[in-house]
């Protein structure tokens, strides 16, 4: 490797979208979700990115980012296809991109698969120009073909810097797989097995690799009503929140049953705000939310499919358009979950995906249910400034955060859940490091939880590494 980590190729990766005048923040959450996403092959890779990200180790976190990264393996990320025909400091950014890949191969113990994910993802984001949709031909400027020319080079040089860590991967007996995204890129081989034969086609190692990527719909386990709503009573807390969902499912499963019987309803919105800190079950409580509402027969499949910003807005106008509408493609029949949803208030990119959003929901209202999810204040304003959302989201559920007694029961029924058994002092322990804890919007709720049981693991495990 070059000896770059992956703290320092983030660090660069900011600085080259600073240059071009990106948003930093989604510069580093590109290379962090990117990283992820080629390192998760490797076996305790999730702790190394969490160290090098300066966050508690989360496998749960990394697992998150990958799930959501695992598309730039395949194409470019959002700022790389906007570096394109940019000149110098669009190629840096594509090249400060491709650090974060060579740097995230190193993560955890290196495998094959990491590799091939690697050279994947780095021949997307550096062939961003001729392989991004949507971009009109004439876009293709002399500077950009000029690029493409030396693209084999550059990622050759990734993979030379890549071979110094072929010790590794002699441990593991695997080989390095051929290059050839890119025309022109000769075969690299591990000394390990030189007469190793090719590996498929760069058409087909992406296909295949597209055919892997799981969808953004999670699907959701056939239920009746009755079952969802004890599922939902079993979830710690959240008495407000069960009580309102209740209320909502009862209003709803009478209006289904008006329409069934042929009598006039009056428009029922059914799209839900939820208001609260990380960690208070928001998530949770959308995917129950989903299952009801099918059971209920409102919606034809009540699958959830869970999106952020990044999902929903491309590098260009017009683009962001579509690229939300192919979201809401997926959702329909079921439930879009935007988390952060004030993400989409500020800039021209957002208002495209809202004023998407507002027109999908009118022409699926019928098989369609959108919740949006955020801190309470920028919420409030974020649905105040549009009237197409103010109009469209009535119904505001608050997440409240959990008390120190609710908290110990999540950890308690973790605990349980993964066989494990508390020791003497464990309980009494869980709140001495509670009563450090600042408890303000940066407090993880149930994420905290986690985060602590899965450092307890970790502990464990290492006090019987000799047994």
């Amino acid at each position: 490797m070059s000896g770059t980590t992956l703290k320092q190729a983030l660090a660069k990766l900011a600085e080259a979208a600073r240059e071009m005048g990106a948003d930093t923040a989604q510069a580093t959450l590109e290379g962090r979700r990117l990283a992820a996403a080629v390192a998760e092959a490797n076996r305790g890779a999730f702790l190394s990115w969490c160290a090098e990200l300066g966050i508690p180790s989360s496998a749960e976190t990394f697992s998150f980012d990958a799930m959501r990264g695992r598309r730039y393996r395949v194409s470019p990320t959002e700022l790389a296809v906007l570096a394109t025909g940019m000149g110098d400091v669009g190629r840096n950014y594509q090249e400060a991109l491709v650090e974060v890949i060579t740097a995230a191969t190193a993560l955890g113990e290196p495998t094959q698969q990491s590799f091939a994910a690697a050279q994947s993802a780095g021949a997307a984001q550096l062939l961003a120009s001729g392989t991004s949709q949507g971009l009109d031909a004439a876009a293709t400027t002399a500077a950009e073909q000029a690029f493409a020319a030396e693209a084999p080079a550059i990622l050759q040089e990734v993979l030379t810097r890549l071979s110094a860590s072929q010790q590794a991967l002699l441990d593991l007996n695997v080989s390095l797989p051929t290059p050839g995204a890119i025309p022109g890129l000769g075969p690299t081989r591990s000394p390990a097995d030189s007469s190793a034969p090719a590996s498929a086609s760069p058409a087909a190692s992406q296909e295949a690799e597209a055919k892997a990527e799981p969808a953004l719909a999670k699907q959701l386990p056939d239920k009746t009503v009755e079952e969802w709503l004890a599922e939902l009573d079993e979830l710690v807390g959240l008495e407000s929140v069960k009580s309102e969902i209740r209320r909502q499912t009862a209003i709803l499963r009478v209006d289904a049953l008006r329409s069934d019987a042929g009598l006039r309803s009056p428009t029922i919105t059914r799209h839900l705000i939820f208001t609260g800190n990380p960690g208070t079950g928001k998530t949770t409580v959308a995917r129950m939310v989903a299952g009801i509402y099918r059971a209920i027969g409102l919606l034809s499949k009540g699958q959830l499919v869970e999106v952020d910003r990044s999902e929903l807005v491309a590098g260009y106008l017009g683009q962001t358009a579509m690229k939300t509408a192919d979201v809401v493609a997926e959702a329909i029949g079921g439930v879009l979950f935007i988390d952060e949803a004030y993400g989409l208030a500020g800039d021209q990119y957002g208002e495209e995906a809202i004023n998407t959003l507002v027109k999908e929901m009118e022409d699926n209202r019928d098989d369609l249910v959108i919740i949006v999810a955020g801190y309470p204040g920028p919420m409030a304003v974020f649905i105040s400034e549009n009237p197409g959302l103010a109009s469209r989201f009535r119904t505001e559920i608050f997440f409240p955060d959990y008390t120190d007694a609710e908290l110990e029961a999540i950890f308690k029924s973790m605990v349980a859940a993964g066989d494990y058994d508390l020791g003497a002092g464990a309980v009494e322990e869980f709140h001495t490091q509670l009563k450090t804890q600042t408890r303000d919007e940066g407090f993880g709720n149930g994420r905290y939880v986690r985060n602590v049981f899965e450092a307890a693991i970790g502990k464990h495990a290492w006090r019987l590494r000799d047994v």
